[in-house]
Formats: structure tokens, C-alpha cells, sequence
């Protein structure tokens, strides 16, 4: 009988300690990720939650490579498919990433005269090692003059949608890489010279967002009838937008880079009108695009595109990924 009551005080005893203990705290996220990679220029940025680590292409070195939270930086692929890599979508349910891929005449070992101005291609790579799984041509489907595969987006089914910042035209891919234009049309063209088609998000409800450059317009875009696509109405001059993040249903951030703005837009109405919710001003160091970490938290790149673009000497070494706060 005493044994069974110095069991049961020691139990007691036991559960007052656990009841007692006060979980850590959780670790911060960094504010900052600051990374030194001589003449990178990454343009796009994905977050990869199984791998702790942010992705990251370049306009200048034909590869992709991750960013750790320390700074480091590694290459993960540099299939010689990547000539210039612009933005990046993590499919990360089929284990993949997605790049879009182009010639701007910034990767002096991998420019052509057949390409400059006139690449659009998706390149599909293995999210954990890199590894080459698909390389599609975009461009030769459409007889514009010039072509340049800006920005990703996928659907719930696996098909993908690249946008082409030189021709007025999205591309679907679907899942076993067969290629097909889904939208070509003259209004969303650009002049020569300029980008028109860039960020692209994919909603649930069954339709694309899409950001215009030179023009500051958000389109919507229904997946059953592309060609009934609709301007978003928003008071916010978004001249310059880059890089979406669609935050949940009714919230969407959007990267201007000229402006040195991230805009947060929310809308009542399932994107007939949007208004402005929010701002973010960032360091005038071209930010691009945008990546969602742990939830609700986005970070934004600083491209530093704009010293690539005048030809700065000697090159960036130093780029950030920056928490985004509004």
C-alpha cells in the first residue's frame, strides 16, 4: 500500500513538472537574407519548405542554386538548357520546379544569334537535386518576331502557364510537356522594346491573374474561356508590376520594380476591382518577385537588375531576399 502511494505522489509530481514547463519560443523568421554570389542577378525566388532553403535562378550564369538562411550559396543545376533564368514556380506536390527561360544577351557563354531576343522555353527540374526532367520550346509555337518566357504559374491539375513578355501570348504546358498557346491576343502586346505579360498566379476558382508592365494592368483570365478575359479595375497605378503572390482568395501582393513598391490588393468582388490594402517600400535595388515562407509571410527579391541593365563594373556581388512587412 505504501508503494502504491509514493507511485502515485511521484506521478503527481511528475505531471506538475510537464504542466509547469513553458515551450520555447519559436526561432524568428530572418528579416534579412543576404547572400554574395559575384554577377548573379537572380530575377526569380521560391521558397523550398522541405529543403529549408530559398531557390534562386540568374540572367547572367545559366543555373539555379539555393540560399540558406546563413548566406550560403549553392548551385543546384546548371543544365545547359537555363541561358537566362527568369521566373520560378516550386510545384512542390509534384516535386518540381519550374523555370521559365529566355536570352536576354546577358549570359555571355550561352547566347546565340538564333536565340537573343527570340528564347521562350520551360525548363522542368528535379526540386531536390536539380536533375534536368523536361526542357520545352514556347517560342516556335507563335510567329511573333521576339519572345522572352517570363513568369510561372500551375493549376491544380499540373498544367503550367508561362507568360511572354515580347509577344502577347501565354503558354500551356500540361504535365507530360506537350505545349499549346492558351491566350494570344493583340491587346496584350507591348511595343517594341518594352515588357508587356509578366507575373502570373494561378486562383482556385478556376482562373489566372496576370500582370502587364508597361501598361500597370492586372487582367483576369478564366481557364474554361481565355478569350472572355476581363481588366481588373484598381485605383493603384501598378506601372512597372513584376512578381505576384496570390496571399489567399481575396488578397494578392504585387512587385513594381521601378517603383520600389510591393503592393498588397483585396478585392469583394472575386477580382473585378481591386483596392489597395497595403504598401511596402523597398530598397531601390530592382525588386522582381516574391515568395511565400511558413504561411503568411512573404519575401521579396532585390534583382539588383538595374546595375546588370547600365552595365555597372565591377558587378553586384551581394543580393537580399527581404521579409515583406505592411
Amino acid at each position: 500500500m505504501a508503494t502504491s502511494v509514493l507511485l502515485g505522489s511521484l506521478l503527481i509530481m511528475a505531471c506538475n513538472d510537464n504542466d509547469d514547463r513553458v515551450p520555447p519560443d519559436p526561432v524568428p523568421l530572418p528579416e534579412v537574407v543576404a547572400f554574395t554570389q559575384p554577377n548573379l542577378y537572380p530575377e526569380g525566388v521560391q521558397y523550398d519548405a522541405k529543403n529549408s532553403r530559398f531557390l534562386v535562378g540568374s540572367q547572367t550564369a545559366g543555373t539555379v542554386g539555393f540560399v540558406q538562411d546563413d548566406g550560403s550559396y549553392t548551385a543546384l543545376s546548371s543544365d545547359a538548357a537555363l541561358v537566362s533564368s527568369i521566373g520560378m514556380h516550386l510545384d512542390d506536390s509534384r516535386n518540381r520546379l519550374l523555370v521559365a527561360v529566355s536570352d536576354p544577351g546577358y549570359n555571355k557563354q550561352r547566347t546565340l544569334g538564333t536565340t537573343l531576343r527570340k528564347l521562350a522555353r520551360l525548363v522542368i527540374l528535379n526540386r531536390d537535386n536539380g536533375q534536368l526532367v523536361r526542357s520545352v520550346d514556347l517560342g516556335g509555337l507563335s510567329s511573333a518576331p521576339n519572345h522572352f518566357a517570363n513568369d510561372i504559374a500551375v493549376d491544380g491539375q499540373g498544367n503550367a502557364y508561362v507568360t511572354d513578355s515580347f509577344a502577347p501570348v501565354i503558354y500551356k504546358v500540361d504535365p507530360l510537356g506537350v505545349a499549346t498557346i492558351f491566350l494570344e491576343n493583340s491587346r496584350l502586346g507591348a511595343p517594341a522594346g518594352a515588357f508587356g505579360l509578366n507575373g502570373i498566379v494561378f486562383h482556385p476558382d478556376g482562373y489566372l491573374l496576370v500582370a502587364k508592365s508597361n501598361e500597370g494592368a492586372l487582367f483576369k483570365i478564366p481557364l474554361a474561356n481565355p478569350s472572355s478575359f476581363t481588366r481588373v479595375t484598381t485605383s493603384q497605378n501598378l506601372q512597372a508590376a513584376d512578381g505576384l503572390l496570390l496571399q489567399d482568395n481575396n488578397t494578392l501582393q504585387v512587385v513594381t520594380n521601378s517603383q520600389a513598391k510591393v503592393y498588397r490588393l483585396t478585392t469583394t468582388d472575386a477580382w473585378a476591382n481591386a483596392t489597395t490594402s497595403g504598401t511596402f517600400t523597398t530598397q531601390p535595388q530592382y525588386p522582381t518577385t516574391l515568395a511565400r515562407r511558413e504561411g503568411a509571410d512573404s519575401y521579396v527579391l532585390y534583382s539588383n537588375l538595374n546595375a546588370l541593365q547600365a552595365n555597372q563594373q565591377p558587378p553586384v556581388a551581394q543580393f537580399s531576399i527581404v521579409k515583406v512587412k505592411f
